[in-house]
């Protein structure tokens, strides 16, 4: 079966993020006085194939685990589709 892993990385709330605290400034600069906290993280896309849905979820874990979040800095939230 063929699935896609829509993965977002996100920094811990109880750490600092210096990327979203100069974009918010930034924005504070543009006048965008509403905006109160920017976070900056990534979006990973992953296709890949799995022989049912729990594999593919044991994949997607393993994934985010070991390569691509820091789990101490970090956490991760993703959305599994059968393609």
């Amino acid at each position: 079966m063929n699935f896609r892993a829509e993965i977002n990385v996100m920094p811990q709330k109880a750490l600092l993020d210096p990327q979203g605290k100069t974009v918010h400034q930034s924005m504070q600069l543009l006048g965008l006085k509403d905006i109160h906290n920017v976070r900056i993280g990534k979006h990973i896309m992953v296709e890949f194939e799995a022989a049912d849905e729990a594999e593919a979820k044991a994949k997607v874990e393993k994934a985010c685990k070991e390569l691509l979040a820091n789990q101490v800095m970090e956490h991760y939230e993703y959305v599994l589709v059968n393609q």
